[in-house]
C-alpha cells in the first residue's frame, strides 16, 4: 500500500505540489523506484520511465523524490557535461570541483554513500554531447539506483548505447490517465465546496484523451468558472458548449 504524502513535496527546496491524489502513473513509477532499489545482487540498476508529453511523468518523479529522499535533476537542451554534473553537485548540496571527471567522482560517491537513488527527467535532452555516457560513467562508478525519464521513444534511442541501454533494469511506459484520476485530480484542482457530477468528469477524461497536465488544466478552467458564476456544483448541461483545453489549436484557414 503506497503512502501518499499529505504535506507539500519539497523539490529543490520549494512546495512544489499539495496534494494526496494518488493518480496510475505516481504507482507505476513509485514501483519502479522500489524495484530498481531491491533488486539482487549483480543486476543492473537503472530503470527508466517513458511516455508521451503530458501524461504526468513529472508529477510522478515528484512523489518518488520525495518518497525516497532521491536526488532529482531535470535536464535542459542547453546543457552540456559541465553543466550537467553542476546541477547534480547542487542537488546534493555540494560544491563542484574544477572538471568534469571530479564532479563524476564526487557524485558517484555521494550516492554509493547515501543509497539514495538519483532521478534524471528530461532524459532525452542528454543524447547528445556525451552527456549520456556521463550518466554511465556515475553508474559504474557508484552502482547506485538510477531512474531515467524521457519521451516515448526514449528506448529505441537509447540502443545506439548499448553498454549503456543494457543496464536498464527495467523498462516502465506511462499510461494514459484515466476517469479515476479525473476523479483524484478534481480533489487537487477544484475547490472543496464544489461538486462536479460525474458525467462532466467522464468529459474532462474524454476531451483531454488521456493527457493529466490536460485534465488538470480543464479541472482548473471548471473550477475558475464555477467561482465567476457562484456554481456549488458544475454539470456537463451548465458547462454548456465552453471550449475545452484539448492542447494547440489546429490552423486557421486562410482569408477568401
Amino acid at each position: 500500500m503506497l503512502n501518499y504524502y499529505q504535506e507539500p513535496i519539497l523539490m529543490n527546496g520549494n512546495a512544489a505540489i499539495n496534494t494526496i491524489a494518488p493518480i496510475g502513473n505516481v504507482a507505476l513509477f513509485h514501483s519502479l523506484v522500489e524495484e530498481v532499489m531491491n533488486r539482487a545482487p549483480g543486476l543492473p540498476g537503472m530503470g527508466a520511465f517513458t511516455g508521451y508529453s503530458g501524461l504526468g511523468k513529472t508529477f510522478s518523479a515528484t512523489y518518488a523524490a520525495n518518497s525516497f529522499e532521491a536526488y532529482y535533476v531535470e535536464a535542459k537542451f542547453s546543457w552540456t557535461q559541465r553543466a550537467f554534473v553542476k546541477a547534480v553537485l547542487l542537488e546534493m548540496g555540494i560544491e563542484p570541483a574544477k572538471t568534469v571527471w571530479e564532479c563524476v567522482e564526487q557524485i558517484a560517491q555521494q550516492l554509493a554513500l547515501s543509497g539514495r537513488p538519483l532521478i534524471v527527467d528530461e532524459m532525452d535532452h542528454l543524447l547528445r554531447k556525451g552527456i549520456v555516457e556521463l550518466v554511465r560513467d556515475i553508474y559504474e562508478s557508484s552502482q547506485a539506483t538510477i531512474i531515467l525519464i524521457g519521451e516515448e521513444h526514449l528506448p529505441g534511442k537509447l540502443k545506439v548505447w548499448e553498454r549503456f541501454h543494457g543496464r536498464v533494469l527495467k523498462w516502465v511506459r506511462a499510461e494514459y490517465a484515466t476517469l479515476e484520476d479525473t476523479e483524484h485530480l478534481a480533489k487537487l484542482y477544484c475547490d472543496d465546496g464544489l461538486e462536479i457530477e460525474p458525467p462532466l468528469l467522464e468529459k474532462v477524461t474524454e476531451v483531454s484523451a488521456g493527457s493529466a497536465r490536460r485534465i488538470c488544466v480543464n479541472l482548473a478552467q471548471i473550477n475558475e468558472v464555477a467561482k465567476v458564476k457562484g456554481w456549488k456544483e458544475a454539470t456537463l448541461e451548465r458547462w454548456g458548449k465552453r471550449e475545452w483545453f484539448t492542447g494547440a489549436p489546429a490552423p486557421r484557414g486562410g482569408r477568401a
